[in-house]
């Protein structure tokens, strides 16, 4: 998807570039001869997307871990400061977005790890039992009964709003890389799912369940969230769950900042891409995570999932029509490598 957002975007006279599934939806249904339905399916999927950036999940949660470290429980004050500051950095374009993410993610991505990482070695014993525990989870008798499904119906819901796989949102972000070549961008891309499903995911259930953090809470409705983690660092060090609070509000912080950018695309697609469009639509989206940390978690996530679905239908259909392209231009690609021929000009 990213390989293909970025060989189908398009750049405006004023060097502004428009791109993300949009448009290769609408080329992926004019394949099938289905024209007339590309522009509309192209549209709900930017509904669908400037619905996903509100991404209020991660003002809820940082704000419940700034609760439980600090015992201050003020949702919107919180909600208002942190995006007070998202404005500060989204309203300077995409290039202080990405200076800003490329200060950030490694900070907290060694962070959260490094402590993840601690806590896996105090419990290095509990390590074995861990991985029984969930794969006796998934697939024991108690999933033998109805359980399965279910636990692969959440484990892909959660999966695919960790690591974006297939939802097109990464392709926005993609697309605005300077290459001439396509598919390399798709190459780096891949990269993505591992590192936030198999490694951070990994370790936070690791960590999770060999701090037997998780006990307590089996029999409760699943909407604690960030609380099982940080329970689970407490269990290390009474100080670490403040670690986690720091990483949890750069998490909250950068995605909030990414997806400003997504729904800003989609928002230029549907209405043009003007600076007029633009900062109504990131003060709008503001002015709305605000209110993030005093919404329900259960409310949030049912919302989100509604509009990652949504975003799924359209950019999956276009993926699965547009394959054989992209197998041609893989073909075309390492032929031209095996001989050192020049890339296209973009």
């Amino acid at each position: 998807e990213c390989a293909l957002a970025v060989k189908y975007r398009r750049v405006e006279p004023d060097g502004r570039i428009i791109a993300g599934p949009f448009f290769y939806i609408e080329e992926a249904f004019r394949r099938i001869k289905l024209a007339p339905l590309g522009k509309p399916a192209a549209i709900f999927f930017a509904i669908m997307a400037m619905g996903g950036s509100i991404s209020l999940l991660q003002v809820n949660q940082s704000h419940a871990q700034f609760a439980s470290v600090t015992g201050i429980e003020a949702p919107l004050l919180f909600g208002v400061i942190m995006c007070g500051l998202v404005a500060a950095v989204i309203l300077g374009g995409i290039k202080r977005i990405g200076f800003v993410s490329g200060i950030l993610v490694p900070m907290m991505g060694a962070l959260y790890l490094g402590a993840g990482l601690v806590i896996i070695a105090i419990n290095l014993d509990k390590v074995p039992g861990a991985f029984a525990t969930i794969f006796e989870g998934a697939f024991g008798l108690d999933a033998a009964g109805g359980g399965l499904l279910g636990a692969l119906i959440n484990g892909i819901r959660r999966a695919t709003y960790s690591n974006e796989a297939g939802l097109g949102s990464s392709a926005i972000a993609h697309s605005a890389v300077k290459t001439s070549e396509p598919l390399t961008e798709g190459f780096v891309a891949s990269l993505e799912p591992f590192i936030d499903t198999i490694v951070v995911c990994t370790i936070t259930a690791l960590v999770v369940i060999v701090s037997g953090a998780y006990e307590p809470y089996l029999f409760q409705p699943p909407d604690r969230g960030i609380e099982i983690t940080s329970a689970a660092f407490a269990s290390a060090f009474d100080w670490f769950p403040v670690l986690l609070l720091v990483a949890s509000i750069l998490f909250a912080f950068t995605t909030l900042v990414s997806w400003s950018y997504y729904g800003a695309q989609a928002a230029a697609y549907l209405f043009g891409a003007s600076r007029t469009v633009d900062v109504t639509f990131k003060l709008t989206l503001c002015a709305m995570l605000s209110l993030g940390a005093a919404i329900s978690l259960s409310s949030i996530i049912d919302f989100i999932d509604s509009m990652l679905f949504g975003m799924c239908i359209p950019n999956i259909i276009a993926l699965y029509v547009l394959m054989p392209e992209l197998k041609r231009d893989l073909a075309a690609y390492n032929a031209r490598r095996r001989m050192k021929a020049p890339l296209p000009k973009r």
